[in-house]
């Protein structure tokens, strides 16, 4: 079995600071998101299940990505495809999704695509739609539950409201949830294999792509602005007694109709 994962290093969102409602993204260091752990771990999950599989990560973003994608490869990845040409920054949804489906056809054999339901940054949740549609391929979402045999897929679906239990033949493209597990922590000799492992770097033009075609040269969608939301704080001192100051602050709570009487 052949599995593909796809995966995205974003901003550690923890440590973005926020300035006349910009994020500030200068010294922020790269993770993996969540989804895309979850991703990774499946594939892995999986791989133990079956026995015979190897898992590719394929991953778009800078150089950094020759460092940090030693924790895919060490979680049980077999080798990765790295997409970090300056070309490629900037693209939107679509734009990612060609790109992703241009790199996994070259791979050339796949029978699951596996990757998370939204990124932790921007979540539009429609890179893995557009990337089996341009593979191809039938797409299963938000699954919870997996299982992989005898050619086919069965997968639990997370409707919020209820469980939605699907099947279809391989190959196919599958984007996962949260719930589906708990992604492992690499041990530190799986992280001193994984640097021997096979990692490929690619361009737009190893993947049968011009410069045109890719990042914000071909982004469908412009980006107006990113800021966030707009708070209007009322700056109210409360000085004095202790118990005056609690007084004055639940009377104000309830002007402002925080607190009911």
């Amino acid at each position: 079995m052949d599995i593909v994962v796809c995966m995205k290093q974003m901003p550690d969102l923890q440590q973005i600071r926020i300035k006349d409602r910009k994020p500030i993204l200068e010294n922020v260091p790269l993770v993996w998101g969540d989804l895309d752990k979850n991703a990774i771990e499946e594939a892995a999950l999986i791989k133990e299940k079956v026995g015979e599989a190897k898992i590719t990560v394929v991953a778009k973003g800078s150089d950094k990505l020759q460092q940090g994608i030693l924790e895919p490869l060490a979680m049980g990845a077999d080798e990765a495809v790295l997409l970090t040409d300056p070309a490629f920054e900037g693209s939107d949804s679509m734009g990612t999704a060609k790109v992703l489906a241009k790199a996994i056809e070259k791979i050339g054999a796949y029978d699951l695509v596996i990757l998370g339901e939204g990124s932790t940054d921007n979540y539009s949740g429609l890179v893995g739609s557009a990337l089996a549609e341009l593979l191809n391929l039938p797409e299963i979402t938000y699954v919870r539950e997996l299982n992989v045999e005898n050619g086919k897929v069965t997968a639990v679906r997370n409707m919020e409201e209820s469980f939605e239990v699907v099947e279809a033949n391989l190959p196919v493209v599958i984007t996962v949830a949260q719930e589906i597990n708990e992604p492992r922590l690499p041990k530190f000799m799986a992280i001193r294999k994984a640097g021997a492992k096979p990692r490929h770097e690619w361009g737009p033009a190893d993947i049968g792509l011009s410069a045109d075609e890719v990042g914000e040269n071909a982004a469908s969608v412009d980006m107006l602005s990113n800021l966030a939301p707009e708070q209007d704080r009322k700056n109210i001192i409360l000085e004095g007694d202790l118990d005056e100051k609690i007084d004055a602050l639940v009377d104000a709570l309830i002007k402002e109709g925080v607190l009911g009487r």
